[in-house]
């Protein structure tokens, strides 16, 4: 279900502190060149991603009106001539995940999602999740659900390299675990297929951004993971969207490509 933020009107906003107005604007990342290939093995200790800042840990989808994220999560960005590249840290201390068929419903198991709409038009985007197994979903959307939109489930992303490292174990709840990481590499070729724009950007263009990640509470029922039945997941996201829904691209980060 989603729920939208009441109207407010200009004059309540004009009384906001400019930290209070910072808050409710989409998140800004400055992107950098890689300046050689990066390795896609989940582990994110190649080199290069030393000179990728991460984003700020993420909050609920509702920005403050929930309280913070049990446990961390945080990506960060890179870009070459041939590819967009994103990892994340995802701190938990139960890794599991059911799903092992390409184009599942993939937040129907714990996961991280990528959203990215290359003009920031709000129109033909693309949405790619992940869980614990390396099992994807890849979908472009033509326009928001709000809108009419249906999503396209048949559109890949040819040459797409990603991987997941878990450190801990994964689907034994014997033990306890701390985090597992995952690897994107996004071909530019793909994603140019409904940009309007250069793809791989020129330097100093701009992309709306956003990435979340879905967390169901579980319990462990002989010796299994399941999720807890009559419960519903938490979204947790870099750029806020101030309610429970990813399809606004006008509340994604801002994510700048420079050279250095």
């Amino acid at each position: 279900m989603t729920f939208f933020r009441p109207a407010q009107s200009w004059a309540f906003w004009a009384i906001l502190s400019p930290a209070a107005l910072a808050a409710d604007l989409p998140k800004q990342y400055v992107c950098r060149q890689a300046v050689t290939p990066v390795r896609i093995d989940g582990l994110l200790t190649d080199p290069v991603w030393r000179s990728a800042p991460w984003t700020d840990l993420f909050v609920d989808i509702e920005g403050d009106l929930k309280p913070r994220p049990r446990f961390r999560t945080r990506a960060k960005m890179l870009w070459d001539e041939r590819y967009f590249y994103i990892a994340a840290e995802l701190e938990e201390p139960d890794v599991w995940g059911t799903l092992t068929k390409h184009d599942s419903v993939i937040f129907q198991d714990n996961d991280f999602e990528v959203f990215i709409d290359p003009d920031g038009d709000g129109r033909e985007y693309y949405e790619f999740e992940i869980n614990a197994l390396n099992t994807t979903w890849d979908l472009f959307l033509p326009r928001k659900y709000k809108d009419g939109g249906k999503a396209v489930d048949s559109w890949e992303i040819p040459g797409l390299l990603s991987a997941v490292r878990v450190d801990g174990t994964l689907n034994d709840p014997k033990r306890k675990d701390k985090r597992w990481t995952v690897e994107i590499a996004m071909p530019w070729s793909a994603l140019a297929q409904y940009a309007h724009k250069p793809a791989p950007p020129k330097l100093g263009d701009e992309w709306r951004v956003n990435f979340s990640r879905v967390e169901w509470q579980h319990r462990v029922v002989n010796g299994k993971y399941e999720k807890v039945p009559g419960t519903k997941e938490d979204n947790w996201v870099w750029s806020p969207q101030g309610v429970i829904d990813m399809h606004q691209p006008d509340k994604w980060g801002v994510v700048r490509f420079v050279k250095k």
